[in-house]
């Protein structure tokens, strides 16, 4: 969907997944949600504009392991990691491997939904992403 950003949710639980994907689509995203990082990693590429939430905790490939996948198969592309079992330490872990923001679940929808615009923001101008 070309105009419309577009936010991937990764997230191995499904419930996670379906409401976050309804809030995204309520507020005016093109959302797609996957149940882990391979899914998401054989959707690439990418259009611009466009951001990730990702699970940290997930059981084959972490959001930690994913993101520098991600860096790497879609450059710029914002990730978001979410994670109901945060720290300090892991917020800034996230953050310094690149993530755009860091946070824990249950996430306030005002909370995320600045967090995303936040992320789609970065992005300056719309551009195609990914490792095709």
């Amino acid at each position: 969907m070309i105009g419309l950003p577009t936010v991937f949710v990764v997230d191995d639980d499904l419930s996670v997944r379906r409401s976050l994907t309804r809030l995204l689509r309520a507020a005016g995203y093109h959302a797609e949600s996957f149940a882990g990082a391979a899914d998401f990693l054989a959707r690439l590429p990418c259009e611009a504009p466009a951001c990730a939430l990702v699970d940290v905790r997930m059981p084959d490939v972490s959001g930690f392991d994913l993101l520098p996948q991600l860096q790497v198969a879609c450059p710029g592309l914002p990730v978001i990691l979410i994670t109901g079992h945060g720290d300090t330490a892991m917020a800034e872990r996230a953050l310094a491997s690149g993530a755009s923001n860091f946070l824990v679940k249950p996430v306030d929808e005002p909370v995320l939904l600045a967090a995303v615009d936040a992320a789609l923001a970065s992005r300056d101008r719309p551009m195609a992403l990914g490792g095709g």
